[in-house]
């Protein structure tokens, strides 16, 4: 009896990728891809959602429904900061590719979510094995390294969050400690290199 070919639907928001990804996918015959659906009929007939990172995020965030299979979600993006691949993990995605990857490296991450397994790239796995050996900045930490970012001293860091001075020193220490870092200067330079910070991302609201 001949195999049902995994329906697989690509939702990315650049054409060109949209292309290339049906280029390569549409030519193996154990599967079925589509680019014209919408989403709410993609997640209804699809085993296999490949879209970029802000649609994947949309797509792994909704709610499940009664009688409905949940499709994987594979994310083929350019983004490949820490806190972009935990966010993305988080929020449900199965699968996380760069778009720099080989073409058997894409081959290689759909089947593996058409067989209900997960997959990440061999960088963004590194990127994610060596944040959970870390230990994690408090939401107040990152606050005040984002106003370090900023320029602002402890006076302003203290106004700013409406704590005294020397909690600021005790958080900035912290910070450097978790950071491995030997300066202020240097703990934004490492926070910047892995993603900890985003230019003008502002200040959080809730703290750990």
């Amino acid at each position: 009896m001949p195999t049902i070919p995994s329906a697989v639907h690509i939702i990315h928001n650049d054409p060109v990728m949209t292309a290339g990804l049906h280029a390569i996918l549409a030519d193996r015959p154990e599967w079925r891809v589509s680019t014209h659906l919408s989403q709410p009929e993609a997640r209804q007939v699809a085993r296999v959602l490949v879209a970029d990172y802000d649609t994947g995020l949309a797509l792994a965030r909704q709610p499940e429904h009664a009688g409905l299979r949940r499709p994987s979600v594979l994310i083929v993006t350019q983004l490949d900061k820490e806190w972009e691949v935990r966010l993305a993990m988080d929020a449900g995605v199965h699968g996380y590719v760069l778009q720099s990857c080989s073409q058997d490296e894409l081959l290689k991450a759909v089947t593996s979510l058409a067989q209900g397994q997960r997959y990440l790239s061999e960088s963004v796995t590194r990127s994610v094995a060596d944040s959970l050996s870390r230990e994690n900045l408090t939401g107040r930490e990152t606050d005040v390294l984002q106003l370090l970012a900023e320029g602002c001293c402890n006076k302003s860091i203290a106004r700013k969050l409406g704590i005294g001075v020397g909690t600021v020193k005790t958080h900035v220490k912290g910070v450097m400690s978790k950071l491995d870092a030997t300066a202020r200067t240097h703990a934004v330079v490492v926070a910047t290199q892995r993603g900890l910070i985003r230019p003008g991302s502002g200040i959080r609201s809730a703290y750990n």
